[in-house]
């Protein structure tokens, strides 16, 4: 049964660029309403799926510390009340910098919540304006200084690469700050255009000018390089951690296990079924009230599915996929699974066995969407 937990707040003040998460301008939302169902639906999944103890919390969106402090306090609570917490618990909000107030950074601490995950993605001011963020550099680091004097110093940093007319320079000064904060953990992502965003549209029309794949690649490396300088150790296609510091809620996806998924457009994988819920929020609302569940999908994933995902989200962590894990969950030798698949990336050079497992080597973190296709095994 699940032990993680996932809620989205898919409220925004300003609408980035890149981002085609689910998500909605803040003003004149149905805020109270919309959290209000959000208890609802927690309610109701653990009547039918009751929890064990639950390890790690994960709140993201949109914007969580956009929500006013008495409202985000309230589904903090709410998540408080219905689930059982584990003594050990990793419990994550997402906050953009200069998004949360002395306030608010004492309420998270006092209801529990003991990591931040913040939207840095540059420290280039202008590189800022153009992705269509609302904060400054200085902001980061007086969010980083409002948390941990709030008590709350288990800190991860979101960054981006391959921005529009972001250069190796801007790239390497961006690193060069990141290195020097306090914080524990960071996530790195190179852009990609996804529709329904403001970028998208742009591209279509010739008017974004990008690295290209090989600049993109230089900066992978230069990331992977200078974490490493700064005691961030890889654990993760696009991940770095200080010692123990490792996304505890993040490795429960590349581990293939079970979690729950509450609020609009949030995602779940309880007993074997994947279900999605709706993302439009009057389409969430609706559905919560005539049936009292907002699932849009709801997919039972045959055994097939589930070991090709056990591989492609487990290769995406450096220490690879575990022979003994497969073993134990699917009652059968990977090798007898992907026998042609290992052996072909193996002889490119993407992959290696070593020890008790199987992981991307260098090589294949770099070419890491070709390997994980050669995954799917078809009908």
């Amino acid at each position: 049964m699940a032990r993680a937990v996932y809620v989205h707040v898919p409220f925004c003040e300003q609408i980035c660029h890149y981002c085609d998460f689910n998500k909605f301008f803040l003003a004149n939302q149905p805020t109270d309403d919309y959290l209000s169902l959000c208890e609802k639906e927690i309610s109701n999944t653990l009547d039918q799926f009751p929890p064990e103890k639950i390890k790690t919390i994960y709140v993201g969106g949109g914007t969580p510390t956009a929500l006013s402090t008495m409202q985000l306090k309230k589904l903090l609570t709410d998540l408080k009340n219905y689930f059982p917490i584990a003594t050990d618990y990793e419990w994550t909000v997402e906050v953009n910098p200069g998004s949360a107030d002395e306030e608010k950074m004492a309420m998270l601490k006092e209801v529990g919540v003991n990591r931040l995950s913040i939207g840095v993605q540059t420290f280039d001011r202008e590189l800022l304006k153009k992705i269509g963020r609302d904060h400054q550099p200085e902001d980061v680091e007086k969010t980083i200084v409002m948390a941990r004097e709030a008590g709350i110093t288990n800190l991860s940093v979101d960054l981006m690469f391959g921005l529009p007319g972001q250069t190796l320079e801007l790239w390497q000064s961006t690193l060069n700050e990141i290195v020097q904060l306090p914080i524990a953990h960071v996530s790195a992502y190179s852009l990609k255009i996804e529709e329904r965003t403001v970028f998208y549209h742009q591209w279509q029309k010739g008017k974004l000018s990008l690295p290209g794949e090989d600049k993109e690649g230089d900066m992978y490396e230069m990331l992977q390089r200078e974490l490493d300088k700064g005691g961030f150790q890889q654990y993760e296609i696009s991940n770095f951690a200080k010692p123990e510091k490792e996304s505890r809620h993040n490795l429960t996806y590349w581990n293939n296990e079970s979690y729950y998924g509450i609020g609009a457009g949030a995602h779940s994988y309880l007993s074997g079924t994947r279900r999605i819920n709706h993302g439009p929020l009057p389409k969430y609302m609706e559905s919560m009230r005539n049936t009292g569940f907002p699932y849009r999908e709801v997919h039972p994933v045959p055994r097939k599915e589930q070991m090709e995902e056990e591989m492609f989200m487990g290769l995406r962590k450096l220490s690879g996929v575990s022979y003994n894990s497969f073993r134990k969950k699917y009652n059968v030798d990977m090798e007898q699974v992907f026998p042609e698949v290992i052996q072909t990336l193996s002889s490119k050079g993407l992959l290696v066995k070593e020890d008790n497992s199987i992981r991307l080597t260098k090589k294949g973190l770099l070419l890491a969407n070709e390997a994980f296709e050669q995954f799917l095994l078809g009908d």
